[in-house]
């Protein structure tokens, strides 16, 4: 999920007077999605599609990531966007890797897209267990760009193992940063063995790993892992079964989960959400499946429910006209 804003401003969050450009005056709303090649910006689009023909609403994706995109719109510069839930919640409350609390978020709920984090290594390295790969010396590994919820996992569980980006590259070896194209390609290239991306499946780039010239195999997450990023910072765990990319797999694999909200600034109009809102709920099922596989999952029962941010009064107000949600 490529970076929007320098690291500086990523962390500080409220460390220049936020410039709220008028939402309702340029009659266009920015949603920040995630890097072109991934689910995230896929998916965008589709909302924009959706909201431009159901309800007039006019759309403009640009690429971003979860880990800046909470700061991008809370300081005005994006009007919407995706968000993942338990770094959304952390930037509410000020909490790592965030610096302040970012009091302008709003949502229009969670569950649109539960996203898996996938390990892959080229079939032909021998070691199969993720501490021992990454823990060995010389180790080539791509992920996305600094400052994405891929890169800021890795970095944790790479810190949990007792190990770090600075380590890998003293030690001799390959830390590599760069699109999920860019390192897909490395990979290919044999400039990585290794490659650590979170996608919803199906992802296009690991469907085209699997019919690759290099032979990849997905990586389990172990048990400790897990509950460490759990514990630790409220991701979620799952299972990819062996049907999601059978090239990469033969059986289920345990891996981290995590899931998307649309995050929205507080002066978008409650009209505005409203629309987008209802849009959402009436695509439930097909509609939004045809965007992306994995967003067969929305619920709009359930969607609401996220308490990590304040869930926008327009978003509110759909919800309950949709039958779903408490007077």
């Amino acid at each position: 999920m490529l970076p929007i804003l320098p690291r500086r401003l990523l962390l500080g969050g409220a460390l220049a007077m936020p410039f709220v450009r008028s939402a309702r005056a340029q009659g266009t709303f920015e949603f920040v999605a995630g890097s072109l090649g991934g689910g995230w910006y896929t998916m965008g689009a589709g909302i924009a599609a959706l909201a431009k023909d159901e309800a007039d609403l006019q759309i403009r994706v640009v690429p971003g990531g979860g880990l800046a995109n909470p700061t991008r719109i809370n300081n005005g510069q994006s009007q919407m966007g995706w968000g993942i839930d338990a770094f959304t919640a952390a930037a509410v409350r000020g909490e790592e890797p965030y610096r302040a609390k970012h009091d302008k978020i709003r949502t229009l709920g969670t569950g649109y897209s539960p996203t898996e984090h996938n390990f892959v290594r080229a079939s032909e390295k021998p070691l199969e267990d993720m501490r021992a790969i990454l823990t060995q010396r010389g180790i080539r590994i791509g992920c996305p760009q600094r400052s994405s919820t891929d890169e800021m996992t890795l970095q944790r569980i790479l810190k949990f193992l007792g190990t770090s980006p600075e380590r890998i590259r003293a030690e001799g070896g390959t830390y590599l940063n760069g699109s999920y194209n860019d390192i897909a390609a490395a990979f290919g290239d044999g400039q990585v063995d290794y490659l650590y991306v979170a996608l919803a499946k199906p992802a296009a780039i690991l469907t085209e790993l699997g019919t690759g010239r290099r032979a990849a195999r997905l990586v389990a997450f172990p048990e400790d892992v897990r509950r460490h990023l759990i514990d630790a910072y409220a991701y979620n765990q799952g299972v990819l079964p062996a049907s999601a990319y059978p090239a990469l797999q033969s059986a289920d694999v345990p891996v981290t989960t995590m899931d998307s909200v649309i995050v929205v600034h507080e002066s978008v109009p409650d009209e505005v959400a409203y629309k987008l809102t209802k849009v959402l709920v009436a695509a439930k099922g097909a509609r939004l499946t045809q965007i992306h596989a994995s967003m067969a999952s929305y619920d709009p029962a359930q969607a609401w429910k996220y308490a990590g941010a304040p869930l926008h009064p327009g978003a509110a107000k759909a919800y309950r006209e949709a039958g779903v949600m408490p007077g």
